[in-house]
């Protein structure tokens, strides 16, 4: 089968026909002529310095709070790296991204993972976790448009995951690189905003809004938190890319970053609603909340189907997906995520129709 007939939901990385090319070529020309010789040195472990301070002034906060990154993974890693030992506690989403369980799990943590309610982190049951003892080096959160679930925690467990962060001294680590990208509803203040005790990291991207290639995440925390692990990234790098923060600083100081997170999202809009409307018409009995943004949606499909099976026969028929045990200690051997962000309008209910034929095929199996 060549790559163009498969239709893939498998990654969540935005299609060629939303990625704002001539802007970043533009970009691209103005930092050379208007910093040469930062954009072609090694420049420093935290980043181009224009470019944080315009993620500081973005956040509201001083630019010794920020550490450029490698995209947001690599800001995941330093903290990860920095923070957690082999033995120590930390809380994940249930689901949650898949290569957050691997790191800490690499990092030899004792990962436990919360429940996601409609409206994020199931607060009691983590509160239940923290009074049996449990005590977190850090609770991943990942507050906005959820990687693999879709879904957005509430203002109100916002405020409640703050107060029980504050109760029993762990840190939050709010990993946010969808938040820009929405459908509907309104913005929810971002828990590094609400903080007032240096409870909070925030890490974002600038993946799901410019384009993957650039490579440009970041990291905002204390100062001295940054400053050590900007001290690590020294040794390991000595700085990250130039040239790439340096066009992603033009491309923002310019406004196209407002242009292209008003195209993503539109576009990203209607592929979910499509795929949303696909669903339902295709495989019945299967369930999932619609997101209000970002890139994923979960499926819970009939609980006769094994996604381990599903998945070898979803790939003959030329679709690819993301089996949901990946995103889970155990369980979801009846789920799915489905990225809609690389697939265009039309292929999207010619990929559902596929993968509603191999779940015949594996039920009958």
């Amino acid at each position: 089968m060549t790559a163009e007939q498969l239709i893939s939901f498998a990654r969540g990385a935005p299609s060629l026909d939303i990625v704002d090319v001539e802007g970043l070529k533009a970009a691209a020309a103005r930092a050379f002529d208007a910093d040469p010789a930062g954009v072609t040195a090694y420049g420093t472990s935290v980043g181009y310095l224009p470019l944080r301070k315009w993620i500081a002034d973005k956040h509201n906060v001083s630019p010794d709070q920020v550490i450029v990154t490698n995209g947001s993974l690599q800001a995941d890693a330093f903290l990860f790296g920095h923070l957690v030992q082999p033995g120590d506690d930390v809380v994940v989403e249930k689901p949650t991204y898949d290569r957050t369980l691997l790191n800490l799990q690499n990092l030899g943590a004792k990962v436990h993972q919360v429940t996601l309610q409609e409206d994020g982190i199931d607060i009691d049951e983590l509160r239940g976790l923290l009074e049996s003892g449990v005590r977190p080096k850090l609770a991943h959160i990942i507050p906005n448009y959820q990687n693999p679930a879709g879904l957005t925690l509430s203002a109100e467990k916002r405020r409640a995951l703050l107060a029980l962060a504050e109760q029993y001294e762990f840190l939050i680590f709010e990993d946010d690189p969808y938040v820009d990208i929405r459908f509907r509803g309104e913005a929810l203040p971002s828990m590094l905003s609400l903080d007032t005790n240096n409870l909070v990291v925030h890490a974002s991207s600038f993946t799901k809004t410019v384009c993957p290639g650039v490579r440009v995440g970041y990291l905002v925390g204390p100062a001295a938190l940054i400053d050590a692990i900007a001290k690590k990234a020294t040794n390991l790098y000595i700085s990250p890319g130039m040239v790439s923060e340096a066009i992603v600083h033009q491309f923002c100081v310019s406004g196209d970053i407002e242009k292209s997170v008003r195209t993503v999202s539109a576009a990203l809009g209607e592929r979910a609603k499509v795929l949303a409307e696909s669903i339902r018409k295709h495989i019945p009995g299967a369930t999932f909340t619609e997101p209000d943004g970002g890139y994923f949606l979960w499926v819970d499909l009939p609980s006769d189907v094994d996604v381990d099976k599903l998945f070898p026969a979803a790939m003959k028929k030329g679709v690819a997906v993301v089996k949901g045990s990946d995103f889970l200690l155990d369980g979801g051997k009846s789920s799915l995520r489905l990225a809609y962000s690389a697939v265009t309008v039309d292929q999207i209910d010619e990929g559902v129709r596929r993968i509603a034929e191999a779940i015949e095929e594996v039920r009958t199996a």
